[in-house]
C-alpha cells in the first residue's frame, strides 16, 4: 500500500455466505484454475467477478507462458511493485524473483528506489524498458530496438503486458488497501520525494 495510506483495509475477503452467485462461481473457477483460493489482489477484484477471472487468466499467461524468462518477468514485476509502492505485490514476488535468479542486492536497490548497478544485461534491458514506459508513458527507439533484438516483438509486447497487468493489480490493492499476507514483513520502504 502506498506510504500515505492508512492500514485500514477497504476491501477485505468477502465472507462465503455473503458472496453473490457470480462471485461464488468466480471464486470456485479461480480455485479450480489455480489450485488455491482467491488471494492477494484477487480479493478486491472479486467485487467484479468477470474482471477477476479475466485478470487471473492474463496473469497465468504472463507468469508462465510469456516469451520472457521467469527471472526477467519477476524482475519486471518488482519494478512495477516499487513504482506503485505496493508491498503485497513485493512480498509475493520478491522471493520468487530471488529464487529465479535476481540477485538480492539488485532487488534491494529496487526496494530503495535506486537503479541497481548489479543488473545483468537482460535485467538492464527490462529495467530501461519498464521505467521508461511507466515514467515517460513511452519507450525510446534505442530501448525498444534493444528489447526486440533480445526478446523479439512478442517479448516486447509481453514485457508491456507485465507492466500493465501488475500495475492494474498494484492499483487495485492500493485502492483496496490490501493487507500483507500473514507472516510477511513489509520490506518495501516508502519512497521519499
Amino acid at each position: 500500500m502506498a506510504s500515505d495510506q492508512t492500514s485500514t483495509e477497504r476491501m477485505p475477503a468477502i465472507p462465503v455466505d455473503s458472496l453473490t452467485e457470480a462471485q461464488a462461481a468466480a471464486a470456485a473457477a479461480f480455485e479450480a484454475e489455480r489450485g488455491v483460493p482467491v488471494f492477494g489482489p484477487f480479493v478486491p477484484l472479486l467485487r467484479s467477478p468477470e474482471l477477476m477471472l479475466c485478470a487471473s487468466r492474463m496473469g497465468l499467461y504472463l507468469r508462465y507462458g510469456s516469451a520472457l524468462p521467469l527471472r526477467i518477468s519477476e524482475f519486471a514485476i518488482l519494478i512495477v511493485a516499487r513504482e506503485w509502492s505496493q508491498p503485497v505485490e513485493w512480498a509475493i514476488h520478491h522471493p520468487i524473483a530471488v529464487t529465479a535468479g535476481v540477485a538480492p542486492e539488485t532487488a534491494q536497490a529496487l526496494a530503495e528506489g535506486r537503479r541497481p548497478d548489479t543488473m545483468s544485461t537482460d535485467e538492464a534491458l527490462a529495467y530501461a524498458f519498464s521505467t521508461e514506459l511507466m515514467r515517460n508513458r513511452a519507450v525510446s527507439d534505442p530501448t525498444y530496438a534493444a528489447v526486440v533484438a533480445r526478446f523479439g516483438e512478442q517479448g516486447a509486447i509481453d514485457l508491456t503486458g507485465i507492466n500493465g497487468y501488475y500495475a492494474l493489480l498494484a492499483m487495485s490493492m492500493n485502492v483496496a488497501r490490501t493487507a500483507l499476507p500473514d507472516g510477511a514483513s513489509a520490506p518495501l520502504p516508502p519512497l521519499v520525494g
